[in-house]
């Protein structure tokens, strides 16, 4: 065989396909997926909440409004339920301003500061680029109140050394800005990226498990009937699923040491995350066999966008935000990040995955029961003999 021939073969157009197709996709995918960090980041929503008495606060607010890079800025809001939004990732910044700011200001007292909240427990860019903007604006308003005190100050010149030395610190620590970070991650990015890779784990083993399964359920045509297939396809997802999982988070437990109050919660979510990514992808191989699987590649690649690990949805691009919205790892990596480190229930994203989930199994029973002809059961030659001894006895 010459190589040319060689390169005539099925295996071998299939994988010269692949390969382009893979090329394409990914960076057809990922590159405008990434091009919203950050161009996007003036979508993130973020609050300033003045309550300050006086008339620094209004003065701090208006100005942080007018040059923030933020088109949606909540000010109408009280700071209570402005921390409420903040921790369900409705927001991604608080801004809070006290009542006594512009009193202590004045007195040149340490505690004149305003407060920045931010979450952790979120998609990463948002919590790194909220710690940038605040480390910028409070350098920022700790020169302006330092020259404002020393403006102050220094109208008095003939001052003793030890007075001179206080006014000096009274200058240094006349604002001091008050990072407060919520649901607090450990260092190390094999933290912040658990809840993706959990969630990639349970869909990559499940997508090639539906391809395995559902050739498994296309072979075994005529040995049974296809609902009792079709049962027998869930049933083995199930078992797959259970045993993957808690092999899967057993693995995450030696490497990132989650608390061992979730292991069952994390084991459940992971059995759920398999189950309705193995009917969301199989849809496909339902319907196209194992072309199916092709069209199954790009949609992997821009759920891993649109799930929401790296950027939020405020950020997206309509196509990724759109795909969101269906994607059981958006579900999947939002709830792990409530239940490994958030301060909110898990439920909301667990039954929103729960829903795709049972959509999709019901579109892949519709396929099956309309799309796939029936074909005759054939009884095996043993089964034929037992009955004419049954008939004959």
């Amino acid at each position: 065989m010459k190589f040319t021939a060689f390169l005539k073969t099925r295996g071998a157009t299939a994988a010269i396909f692949m390969g382009i197709f893979y090329a394409v996709a990914m960076l057809g995918i990922f590159l405008p997926g990434y091009t919203a960090i950050p161009g996007n980041v003036d979508k993130l929503p973020i609050a300033i909440i003045n309550d300050d008495a006086g008339k620094n606060g209004a003065m701090i607010a208006e100005n942080l409004q007018e040059n923030l890079p933020f088109k949606e800025i909540e000010t109408d809001i009280t700071n209570k339920q402005a921390l409420k939004d903040l921790e369900h990732n409705d927001l991604a910044l608080v801004v809070h301003i006290p009542k006594t700011f512009s009193e202590n200001i004045q007195k040149g007292e340490a505690s004149s500061s305003i407060d920045f909240t931010i979450n952790e427990a979120g998609a990463t860019v948002v919590s790194s680029t909220m710690n940038s903007v605040v480390t910028e604006i409070n350098s920022q308003l700790s020169t302006q109140f330092s020259q404002q005190t020393a403006q102050g100050v220094l109208m008095n010149f003939n001052v003793p050394e030890k007075q001179a030395a206080e006014l000096a610190e009274k200058i240094e620590k006349s604002y001091v800005g008050n990072v407060v970070t919520i649901n607090e991650i450990p260092d190390g990015m094999n933290h912040n990226m658990l809840p993706m890779f959990l969630t990639m784990a349970g869909y990559v083993g499940a997508m090639i498990g539906a391809m395995q399964l559902v050739g498994a359920f296309r072979a075994s045509r005529g040995k049974a009937s296809k609902t009792r297939l079709f049962a027998y396809v869930q049933m083995a997802a199930l078992l797959i699923a259970v045993v993957s999982s808690i092999i899967a988070v057993g693995v995450a437990y030696l490497i990132d040491k989650p608390s061992g109050d979730l292991f069952f919660g994390i084991v459940g979510q992971q059995i759920l995350n398999y189950m309705v990514c193995f009917n969301f992808t199989a849809i496909l191989i339902f319907l196209f066999g194992e072309g199916g699987m092709i069209l199954n590649l790009p949609i992997l690649l821009m759920q891993t966008i649109a799930n929401g690990a790296t950027i939020t949805r405020d950020m997206m691009h309509a196509p990724y935000e759109w795909m969101s919205h269906i994607s059981p790892m958006y579900y999947s990596v939002q709830a792990y990040f409530a239940n490994l480190f958030g301060s909110i229930s898990p439920s909301p994203y667990i039954w929103s995955m729960a829903a795709v989930g049972a959509i999709a199994m019901l579109i892949n029973m519709a396929i099956v029961a309309f799309l796939h002809k029936p074909m005759p059961v054939q009884v095996s030659k043993t089964a034929v003999e037992k009955k004419a001894a049954e008939i004959t006895a």
